[in-house]
């Protein structure tokens, strides 16, 4: 389990006695990026140590000093809880409270009879970066393995053991591009002005706190150059009120300041609309753009190599502009914004500012979406899952892309 933003602890428990204990001193809180865990059990080594084993991107953290606050190791010849037929499993779950994992599973092996090791699951590249490989060993009579493929079954075992598991409170629309090979922009728990905002839905939904004054969040993928599409819908309720949503620089983020991003304010149609600048200065471009309302599936598109910022709502681009040939958008955007961003070298990034007590629900980088897709687009490389098909030279922000254009 991920015990909030401190730590997370590994444990078995029988007969309400502690039977195997292992709480980290480092907490997994990167939302940017994907974590490979191996938690490996040999309860008949005679020597303590060589009985339980936790790898962690391809390190044995076991054998680091100190990794662990708490490191108990079972008992020789203990019979774990794990394969244990008269108890109940769950991935993402805990059995017996409504504690759930709000993150992403790319695959899920249970390998029944054999102690295995991070590396017949794992590899390093060229660049010392720890990256996924094809497990080719067997999983036992009991093991089973989840990838998650078919939208229609994602408790499918595909061990040959028909080992399936039942899905509870998930169902296809779950079902996410992002993996650890082709990681996708999310809304970024680690880059927001105070703990009264947060995310929710694997990092597309972004929530406050009630209160007074504004919370601002930043995405995890920041671009210097290229051209990039996402999507975002206003929410059906009354939370679609006083909320900001747009492209901030990394140098200078927030709301308030004098140069730190660039929104479109107020989404939805009972609020005054137009371009703001952070600081509060309404550019007064709304009229030819339209205004969103509730229930309306909003488009960007931002083109880092010319600095313009294209905007549409429901496949439409306002402002009669056409981010395919660079016509008209919202232009060089402000002057006085742009040569700031341009002054620092600083890179730009998907931003959103959310008055406390109210969200901003939907956003989709085209890795996972909260809500419905009735088409289903991709980028030209085939990447991403949109509702509106981004415009030809526009692409999916994703760690393949960036690394070809960004």
């Amino acid at each position: 389990m991920f015990n909030g933003g401190t730590d997370y602890r590994i444990s078995d428990h029988s007969s309400g006695q502690r039977k195997i204990a292992f709480h980290s001193t480092v907490p997994l809180n990167d939302t940017a990026a994907w974590y490979h865990m191996v938690i490996a059990c040999d309860s008949t080594q005679s020597t303590s140590t060589d009985r339980f084993k936790v790898y962690l991107n391809g390190v044995d953290v076991t054998a680091i000093n100190l990794y662990f606050s708490t490191a108990q190791y079972p008992d020789q010849n203990y019979e774990t809880n794990v394969n244990n037929s008269s108890a109940t499993l769950s991935i993402g779950k805990v059995i017996t409270a409504s504690t759930s994992f709000r993150g992403y599973v790319s695959e899920f092996h249970f390998v029944d009879g054999t102690m295995k090791t991070a590396t017949d699951f794992g590899r390093y590249d060229d660049n010392g970066v720890w990256i996924p490989k094809e497990y080719t060993g067997s999983h036992g009579s009991e093991g089973y393995y989840l990838d998650f493929a078919d939208s229609g079954d994602l408790g499918d075992d595909e061990s040959g053991n028909g080992n399936d598991f039942t899905e509870n409170n998930i169902t296809a629309i779950d079902q996410a591009q992002d993996t650890p090979t082709n990681n996708f922009c999310t809304m970024n728990q680690n880059s927001r002005t105070n703990g009264n905002i947060r995310t929710q839905e694997g990092g597309t939904f972004v929530t406050t706190d009630g209160g007074s004054g504004w919370c601002s969040m930043l995405a995890t993928m920041a671009v210097g150059s290229g051209k990039w599409y996402w999507e975002a819908k206003v929410w059906d309720n009354s939370d679609a009120l006083t909320v900001y949503v747009g492209i901030a620089s990394t140098n200078d983020p927030y709301v308030p300041s004098s140069q730190g991003g660039y929104y479109l304010g107020n989404v939805e149609t009972t609020g005054s609309m137009g371009w703001y600048l952070s600081n509060g200065a309404n550019k007064n471009q709304a009229g030819s753009w339209g205004n969103p309302a509730r229930g309306d599936k909003l488009m960007f598109a931002w083109d880092a190599d010319n600095y313009k910022l294209y905007y549409g709502i429901n496949g439409t681009w306002g402002n009669s502009s056409n981010p395919a040939t660079g016509s008209n958008g919202v232009g060089s955007i402000d002057t006085y914004w742009m040569s700031a961003v341009k002054d620092a070298l600083t890179f730009v990034v998907p931003a959103v500012s959310v008055y406390q007590g109210k969200s901003m629900k939907g956003f989709n980088f085209g890795g996972y979406c909260g809500w419905t897709i009735d088409s289903g687009n991709t980028d030209a490389n085939g990447y991403g899952n949109f509702e509106y098909a981004p415009p030809s030279g526009f692409y999916a922000l994703c760690t393949k892309n960036l690394a070809q254009y960004g």
